[in-house]
């Protein structure tokens, strides 16, 4: 017998026996260890290879994200903007509807509407810019007010605009009178921004929480507007007078829309009044 049919025979034999053996199952167990090693290994080369696919991934993800999160925060901007712009026009309607009421209820006078577009930047004035001027018949003079009462009056105009004296004003001065103890006195502004009365008859009983409001005496503002109410009296027996501190009815620092009363014309009774030697 040569070498050839030799190695085939040999190789018959062995196939043959493995067939015997798998049929007898004594590859049973060598076949789980077989599976549950190639389980393994699959699972180690899918961990790997998911690994490997992240970070190839990763930086184009990356910026996919970075792009969308810009773009997130400009919808966010845009949405806060609109959120912005609809609470100031709910806000500027109820300043107009309050002022339509207002004008509506003190019907004797003629008023128009202005915006407040500049503020005093000086620690010692106390004045506002509105957005009316001579080409809407502003004149010097006239008083501004709002539906919370007297803000100032017009102390200088230019053709769009004009600047309002408020009565904060260290040189604002106006004739008032006390609703609840029926007498005359003057409100006076001062560089704090602190208004005050003076001028008070010592025989006047003045009380916190009185009205205050204009007298039209002086000719420079029409009577019964809304000035604030009295926080304290100072009283002082060698003094001719009586002093009072006062809350103004007007909040100077949220002021947008005022109104100026045009049929108001003042009368400057200065030369009327008898010179002193």
């Amino acid at each position: 017998m040569n070498s050839r049919s030799l190695q085939t025979t040999i190789t018959f034999l062995v196939m043959g026996g493995i067939v015997v053996l798998a049929l007898g199952g004594f590859f049973g167990s060598a076949s789980r260890q077989f599976d549950s090693v190639l389980v393994g290994v699959q699972t180690w080369f899918s961990s790997r290879f998911l690994g490997l696919q992240d970070f190839i991934t990763a930086p184009r993800d990356i910026v996919s994200l970075r792009s969308r999160n810009a773009e997130l925060e400009a919808q966010v901007s845009q949405l806060q903007a609109q959120v912005i712009d609809l609470q100031q026009r709910v806000n500027e309607t109820e300043i107009l509807a309050a002022l339509v009421d207002f004008s509506r209820s003190n019907p004797e006078n003629a008023y128009k509407a202005a915006a407040v577009i500049g503020r005093d930047p000086s620690p010692f004035l106390h004045y506002i810019i509105i957005n009316r001027g001579s080409n809407d018949d502003i004149r010097r003079g006239m008083p501004v007010v709002t539906n919370q009462g007297l803000v100032g009056r017009i102390d200088a105009v230019i053709a769009d605009a004009s600047r309002v004296q408020l009565i904060t004003d260290p040189a604002s001065s106006v004739n008032v009178y006390m609703q609840h103890a029926a007498t005359d006195a003057v409100l006076i502004g001062s560089v704090t921004g602190d208004v005050s009365l003076d001028l008070i008859s010592q025989d006047a009983v003045v009380e916190p929480g009185d009205l205050i409001l204009t007298s039209g005496l002086g000719g420079g503002y029409p009577p019964d507007l809304i000035l604030g109410q009295v926080v304290n009296v100072r009283t002082l027996e060698f003094e001719l007078f009586q002093q009072a501190t006062v809350q103004p009815a007007v909040d100077f620092a949220r002021l947008e829309i005022v109104l100026v009363i045009t049929n108001f014309h003042p009368v400057d009774i200065a030369p009327l009044q008898p010179q002193t030697p």
